[in-house]
């Protein structure tokens, strides 16, 4: 495999099993075959379908809908259920490669440096900086002002995702406590968590996708969200495509790491972090093993 990915003219689809071939080394493609998706997953009886970036970066397509967000069966104060619509969006189908990292910035912050291990200390203005690389890498419209860190949502470029459309993807139509179930019993078998994992993250795509295709949702490094966070939101955030609050000094980051907690890795926890993280920090702290995943408007695909 080629260190840089050959760009192709366009995003296209591809049946989800082939996708690893185009992003990740050899041993994270026999683990897929190995669990098979043999029939693709469908969004309220539409096909979910893998595409394939500019880039070379496999993205999933999901249809908009509606779900709820947050949990009323867990103790915390901040995830208040609520009905919530998000729009069409695509989203990386693995956490953000340290391989595909440094080849947008040409470094490479990780701790654990492996070109298939998730990029992780990653602060929250790194994250956005990476989306508005590979945005003008592919002649797309950067959807970040690099003055304020502002969002332009209706950019076609990349972006890190809203908390409603992360919970939404991580969810994958599912409205149990983990998109496999209400218990933890078989959380090692999706994420690399505290259950199984006590010294490092790993590489990306190793464990089974949830029912969207989506790799490394629980676990590995936390993600980051485009949402500052806001602990009484979900009572006042609009219905369709809730952006965040406007003001607030905190990120949102979401998903778990690999040295946390079942409980930690649930679809609906939140966790609120400084953005701008010290290096001593990133050293002392599990919430520094951060990484993230990005999406975008869908590509002009038929399908």
């Amino acid at each position: 495999m080629s260190d840089r990915p050959t760009p192709i003219p366009g995003p296209r689809e591809h049946s989800p099993g082939t996708a690893k071939a185009l992003a990740l080394p050899a041993v994270a493609i026999l683990f897929c075959a190995s669990c098979g998706e043999e029939t693709p997953p469908t969004v309220a009886g539409r096909v979910v379908r893998v595409v394939t970036t500019a880039g070379g970066v496999a993205m999933v397509r999901l249809p908009g809908g509606w779900f709820e967000m947050g949990s009323d069966t867990a103790d915390q104060v901040d995830e208040t259920p609520h009905r919530v619509y998000v729009s069409p969006f695509c989203i990386d189908r693995y956490e953000v490669t340290q391989e595909e990292y440094e080849r947008r910035m040409g470094k490479n912050p990780s701790r654990w440096k492996a070109k298939c291990h998730p990029a992780e200390q990653i602060r929250w203005a790194d994250g956005v900086a990476y989306c508005n690389a590979r945005s003008e890498s592919e002649g797309l419209h950067p959807c970040y002002d690099v003055e304020t860190w502002a969002c332009d949502f209706d950019a076609d470029g990349y972006r890190l995702p809203t908390e409603a459309e992360w919970e939404y993807a991580c969810r994958a139509g599912t409205t149990t406590l983990y998109f496999f179930g209400s218990t933890p019993a078989k959380l090692d078998r999706y994420a690399w968590c505290k259950v199984n994992c006590t010294t490092r993250p790993r590489p990306v795509g190793l464990k089974r996708p949830n029912p969207w295709g989506l790799y490394d949702m629980y676990g590995n490094v936390w993600e980051w969200c485009n949402d500052l966070y806001g602990e009484d939101y979900y009572a006042s955030s609009p219905e369709r495509n809730p952006p965040g609050p406007a003001d607030g000094q905190r990120r949102v980051l979401r998903g778990g790491c690999w040295n946390s907690r079942p409980d930690v890795c649930r679809s609906s926890y939140r966790l609120d972090e400084n953005p701008g993280y010290t290096d001593v920090c990133f050293g002392a702290d599990t919430r520094g093993f951060v990484g993230f995943r990005c999406v975008c408007r869908p590509p002009a695909v038929k399908g």
